[in-house]
């Protein structure tokens, strides 16, 4: 990464021959001849953080999430929780995402907790609209029930939800809603426990949607899941002229004596596959983690049934406004 440079102060003419490396500064210093430039250190990267009651769990997901992101381009936020073991781990879960499709779980949500609080149920029209939305990615169907719910009823529910980093997209661009690690986790929180904000049934209803998702979208963060959980996902995906390609998924992922969540979400992707690549590694190494090959009593191992995601992923591309226009 360049520096640009922090300052730069004069050398007296007494000291022009002089090369002097002063110990005890943070910062690389150059002198030339009438000039003694400082260029800062490199910030660290974020590291995975990760904490558990299991014992040696916490160690072994900081380790393995590490590992599947050395030398990925791009910019990666990873965000896990598994209550079964109060597992938690994050990267970047204050940093900002355009959202693409995966803000399509959120219209959802906030349909049905504005329809909970007229006690009412969905519209014919709002189901087949929402069963579009979530299992095909539909764009018109997320369009249609944006301009229904307005900025305003939006809000309302990640206010309740407390989803406080999440900015919906001005002039109905609802693709570039500003998500984070942080608010993501809340809403799969949301999905898998009761709550106050949204109904057993509304809960139920997101979750069942989102694990019929067709088989060209069930990539990201279900790859590696082992047969014994059941799957719930929503991807995106979007190519701007700024961070080239966001790449997103959510999961929830539930049985076998598991239940935890999975957000990872990137930008800075040379390309579409780049971007599913990096994250399906986070994922197998997650999945790998929580849920081990077990072993017999001679010690040999077991195998375990694990979930391959297509290798044709498909996802809808958001509407954006024209190039001259992005961020």
């Amino acid at each position: 990464m360049t520096h640009r440079i922090s300052g730069v102060s004069r050398v007296s003419r007494t000291s022009r021959r002089a090369r002097v490396l002063a110990p005890g500064i943070g910062a690389a210093m150059v002198v030339t001849s009438g000039a003694v430039a400082f260029a800062p250190a490199a910030a660290a990267a974020p590291a995975v953080s990760c904490t558990s009651k299991q014992a040696g769990l916490a160690d072994k997901l900081k380790k393995d999430i590490t590992a599947a992101l050395a030398k990925r381009k791009g910019t990666v936020a990873v965000g896990l929780y598994d209550r079964a073991t109060n597992t938690t781990c994050t990267l970047r879960g204050d940093t900002a995402f355009d959202s693409a499709s995966i803000v399509k779980v959120t219209v959802l949500a906030a349909l049905l907790f504005d329809a909970k609080k007229t006690n009412r149920y969905l519209t014919d029209r709002e189901t087949k609209l929402a069963t579009a939305m979530i299992t095909k990615s539909d764009n018109n169907s997320t369009s249609a029930l944006w301009k229904q719910l307005g900025v305003k009823k939006i809000q309302a529910f990640l206010t309740a939800a407390k989803m406080t980093q999440t900015k919906p997209g001005a002039n109905n661009y609802w693709g570039l809603t500003q998500i984070t690690v942080r608010d993501e986790q809340r809403l799969l929180a949301l999905l898998t426990a009761k709550n106050t904000v949204l109904s057993d049934n509304a809960r139920a209803y997101v979750l069942k949607l989102m694990n019929k998702v067709v088989t060209g979208q069930r990539w990201g963060t279900p790859a590696g899941a082992p047969s014994t959980v059941k799957v719930h996902v929503k991807n995106g995906w979007l190519s701007r002229a700024t961070h080239g390609w966001r790449v997103h998924s959510v999961g929830t992922f539930v049985g076998g004596g598991r239940d935890y969540t999975i957000t990872v979400l990137t930008h800075g992707n040379p390309d579409m596959q780049y971007g599913v690549n990096t994250i399906q590694g986070v994922a197998k190494a997650i999945h790998k983690d929580l849920v081990p090959a077990p072993k017999t009593a001679s010690g040999a191992t077991v195998s375990v049934e694990r979930y391959v995601p297509t290798d044709r992923p498909q996802e809808a591309t958001v509407p954006v406004p024209e190039t001259g226009a992005a961020r």
